[in-house]
């Protein structure tokens, strides 16, 4: 098992940070290959229709990050000038080096709190075409799991809603789900139902799949047909890719059903940090395998945190001053979640 050296800390800081496993590079190092510019990688191909099957989707395109995922989205789905209306705190406002602006001249408008938001706040906030003054809403987007609402999942009824309100206003809607595995597992839903409402949808294989590169976006043919050449724009398009897409072949056939006990390693670790003396901790917002915790006034801040934690061999990130996160992951067991070290990180 990794992780059981005393010298390897235990690295919290993402569910990114896993290393494939033997099985996975085999199926990498045996995966049948061709030139994906051409559309012809029957393992990239075989991973788009999958993906495609999994979300209820016409048709999905293989991308080298979430992040790129999300900037084709915004590329596809708005003009320079648009305005998009997303929850607070998403990772394509936070976590994307202002490529919003720069790719698409898209400005956002927030809405709702800890990630979340109702269809009421999106009619609210909504601005028609035409105005002489404003700028015209014509994208929602919602991120199931929020990352930094402590990996809450979106309510589903919500999301419905807010798809329909989409619809008759006239606007598109986009679905980072870079977690929606997560979400999948922690909702009992299936991944196409939680995909249904949107008209855009990204899923990222690099993080609880434990896949080392790769997003999908899946939507209808002709929305990625244009995604397709927004990927070439953007630098993203890729040749013998299927290297790469064989990974998430392997994953979706061995990782997806072990979603679960990263999400109850969660749980078990937030519950021995919400019982430590300056540590702030809503248990209700631990869905998923993020926990997300606030250090109060007196406490050591984040940065504190952060540095006393890895002289004890645990690995975290800093979220803000006194903002700490932590996620678990295929190389997390329960063993390492319930360790005295980790108490150790918040003292």
């Amino acid at each position: 098992m990794r992780n059981s050296n005393p010298m390897t800390p235990i690295d919290l800081r993402s569910d990114t940070v896993t290393a494939p496993s033997p099985g996975m590079r085999r199926a990498m190092a045996e995966a049948p290959v061709g030139d994906d510019q051409y559309g012809e990688d029957p393992s990239v191909n075989r991973l788009q229709e999958r993906i495609a099957d999994l979300l209820g989707k016409e048709a999905a395109l293989f991308l080298p990050s979430g992040t790129m995922a999300n900037q084709v989205g915004l590329k596809i789905l708005t003009r320079p000038g648009d305005e998009v209306i997303l929850g607070d705190e998403a990772h394509i406002v936070w976590h994307e080096s202002g490529a919003g602006a720069a790719n698409s001249g898209v400005q956002f408008t927030v809405v709702g709190r800890g990630g979340l938001f109702t269809a009421a706040e999106l009619r609210a906030a909504y601005k028609p075409p035409g105005h002489i003054v404003f700028p015209p809403t014509t994208l929602v987007a919602v991120e199931n799991t929020h990352n930094r609402g402590g990996g809450v999942v979106f309510p589903q009824e919500e999301a419905v809603a807010i798809g329909a309100a989409a619809r008759e206003l006239g606007m598109a809607s986009y679905l980072d789900g870079a977690r929606l595995f997560n979400a999948a597992a922690a909702s009992g839903r299936s991944l196409a139902e939680l995909a249904a409402p949107f008209d855009l949808v990204s899923v990222a294989l690099s993080k609880g799949l434990g896949c080392p590169v790769g997003s999908v976006l899946a939507g209808r043919r002709d929305d990625i047909a244009r995604a397709v050449r927004a990927r070439r724009m953007f630098g993203g398009a890729m040749r013998q890719s299927g290297i790469l897409a064989a990974a998430g072949l392997w994953a979706l056939d061995h990782n997806l059903g072990r979603l679960a006990e990263d999400h109850a390693n969660a749980r078990l670790l937030a519950e021995r940090l919400a019982g430590l003396r300056g540590v702030s901790l809503d248990l209700a917002t631990v869905q998923s395998n993020i926990v997300i915790f606030q250090t109060e006034e007196g406490a050591p801040d984040a940065a504190t945190v952060v540095a006393r934690a890895e002289e004890v061999g645990v690995l975290v990130s800093a979220f803000g001053a006194r903002t700490v996160r932590a996620v678990t992951h295929l190389d997390v067991s329960r063993a390492i979640a319930n360790s005295p070290p980790i108490a150790l990180f918040s003292a």
